[in-house]
């Protein structure tokens, strides 16, 4: 995806001479124009309006607001086939959820118990969702109110701040766990060995977790203790380190068949002008992701520089799950118990990327720190091997087993079920699994949607595997659905095109079609 980025950011460099020779095109204005490649803009909520129930890849709330802000730009064109490029960036959101209906239980309809989201005790009834009838209505909700905000700043050119000054990042990789650094209060304090606390198993209200685990759980129970202490006990002396942390799974101590959690982490701070960027290897909550901004633009005000802004982008680089402030992890709700190195994490943080801001307002250079392990050749892989396709009776590839209705209207949704190859064989980067097209006249038809579109859902059903055999049974199937959201008429002709790849045989030759 970087390299297509990157071609698409080539793309829109307009040549006003044949042989530039040698220009350094960011900066000279005599041989070429630069036009608006894109935007970037960070706002803290979870990927998490489609809940644990959907089964189809999405882009969520995020992936709908920059689909939006892509066609309004690209002047209408497929998702991802134009040249402006709209980033809906994710920042502190640990604790931000965009199901604004709050929780409640799904048996009665009241609200949850706030304490430990449970209704009668357990955490599996406790969902949040909202605001719309269901989640795919909340989804294009809170994407548009994204999409509606970003519209609004990227045009009001009367707040908008001119940037000035350097451009500079620092990079460090640091070994977070047993990470010793000064506390604000004086002290020297330590980080702990990684751990998830049994909260972590109770999961959240945007996705309830199993059996009788709850958020806000500071103490074990002995049934959970037995199970975990005959797998591998925690060690006392990060039982303590974690405290009030029960400890579910010390994974630190988990090496099997490599480290379960990241000792060594990236941190790494960017700058353009009065405008910093703290891209942070993790979910950090609202207060914080807060706290760090504020103290990045405390640091900046140290350096004489006035006015700065700073923005969290999380989840950047490697992962390592939640990062609370002191006072959340005493709860101990999911993501304090999610906090992997204990209650000192946040402040170890905060400590880091002030010496990274320091080191970029002062000059002087990092080292690179530890480098973490390179784990590429040791990955394990749970996906069950894809055998070759078989087809359906005397049918072939791409044959439609359910024709859709041959006219609909605006707000129906057409429906086609083609026998289809499995697509992980070909995942089609770049390309559609299905087009949905438009006749204009008797010679042409116009493409109007691809998989990618938000009016599209392809649904693949597989043959069966038999484990005891290694043989299939069966055959596979795509279902196509299309919702007619506004077309230029009431009534027109759809013609629906599904090509996915297939193995053609046990030696893996790969095959493309139309169905």
């Amino acid at each position: 995806m970087l390299q297509q980025t990157d071609l698409l950011f080539h793309m829109n460099i307009i040549p006003k001479t044949k042989e530039p020779n040698m220009i350094n095109f960011f900066v000279c204005p005599n041989f070429f124009t630069l036009i608006c490649l894109g935007m970037i803009n960070w706002y803290a909520t979870h990927g998490t309006s489609m809940n644990n129930t959907n089964p189809l890849l999405s882009g969520d709330n995020k992936g709908y607001a920059s689909q939006l802000f892509e066609y309004w730009l690209n002047g209408g064109a497929l998702p991802g086939k134009g040249p402006f490029v709209a980033a809906f960036a994710q920042a502190n959101c640990g604790d931000a959820s965009p199901n604004t209906d709050g929780a409640k239980c799904q048996d009665t309809g009241l609200p949850c118990q706030m304490e430990n989201s449970t209704c009668n005790g357990r955490s599996q009834l406790c969902y949040a969702s909202g605001p719309g009838k269901d989640m795919m209505e909340s989804t294009k909700i809170i994407g548009e109110k994204q999409f509606e905000k970003a519209w609004e700043l990227y045009f009001d050119t009367s707040n908008q701040v001119k940037l000035s000054g350097p451009v500079q990042y620092r990079m460090q990789y640091v070994e977070i766990a047993n990470f010793t650094f000064p506390h604000p209060n004086g002290e020297y304090v330590t980080t702990c060995e990684p751990a998830l606390g049994y909260s972590f198993a109770a999961g959240t209200t945007d996705g309830p977790g199993a059996f009788d685990f709850t958020q806000g759980m500071t103490e074990g129970n002995s049934f959970w203790n037995t199970i975990v202490g005959s797998i591998r006990e925690p060690r006392s002396d990060v039982q303590k380190c974690q405290n009030p942390k029960p400890i579910l799974l010390d994974t630190g101590n988990y090496n099997y068949p490599y480290p379960w959690h990241p000792r060594i982490v990236d941190t790494q701070i960017g700058r353009i002008g009065s405008f910093f960027i703290a891209a942070v290897p993790g979910e950090f909550t609202s207060m914080a992701g807060r706290r760090l901004k504020d103290k990045i633009i405390q640091k900046a005000s140290d350096h004489g520089l006035h006015d700065s802004i700073a923005v969290i982008a999380g989840l950047s680089n490697v992962y390592s799950h939640y990062i609370t402030t002191f006072e959340e992890y005493q709860v101990q709700r999911y993501e304090g118990a999610s906090t992997l190195f204990g209650p000192n994490t946040h402040e170890a943080y905060m400590y880091q990327y002030a010496y990274l801001f320091e080191s970029m307002a002062t000059g002087s250079t990092l080292d690179k720190g530890p480098l973490p392990p390179d784990l590429l050749d040791e990955q394990v892989c749970f996906l069950p091997r894809h055998h070759y396709d078989t087809t359906y009776k005397n049918k072939i590839f791409g044959s439609v087993l359910s024709q859709p209705y041959p006219y609909i209207y605006k707000g129906e949704t057409q429906v086609a079920v083609f026998v289809a190859g499995n697509p992980r064989n070909d995942v089609r980067l770049g390309d559609t699994f299905l087009t949905v097209e438009r006749k204009v006249n008797s010679s042409y038809w116009e493409t109007i949607a691809t998989d990618a579109s938000w009016e599209t859902r392809i649904k693949h059903f597989g043959n069966v595997t038999l484990f005891s055999t290694g043989k299939k049974k069966g055959y596979d199937g795509v279902t196509q659905e299309f919702m007619v959201s506004d077309p230029s008429s009431s009534r027109f002709e759809p013609k629906e095109n599904f090509r996915p790849p297939i193995s053609t045989d046990p030696f893996g030759w790969v095959k493309h079609y139309f169905g």
